[in-house]
């Protein structure tokens, strides 16, 4: 029979590193319009930097979570529901 490995990832750090993501894009698309206009400040240069080390940092455990997870796992025929066996 065969089996389907399950992990558990905290839904709020899968949010997280979507809205991270959201604001890292938009902090290098207005560092691209504001070096159009000109010389731009310091703080519009590094202002990717900190959505990008969250972006890392949450990046990273969650490409190794699977890989740090127990071992559990639940028989495929459990998650066929209202199925008959053999089918």
């Amino acid at each position: 029979m065969s089996t389907l490995k399950v992990h558990v990832v905290p839904f709020w750090l899968r949010q997280f590193h979507r809205w991270v993501s959201i604001a890292f894009t938009a902090t290098v698309m207005a560092n691209f319009i504001v070096r159009a206009l000109g010389t731009p400040p310091l703080w519009v240069t590094y202002s990717p930097l900190l959505p990008l080390a969250l972006l890392v940092l949450t990046g990273l455990y969650l490409f190794t979570l699977p890989y740090m997870a127990p071992d559990v796992r639940i028989p495929r025929a459990s998650l066929s529901v209202g199925r008959k066996a053999g089918f």
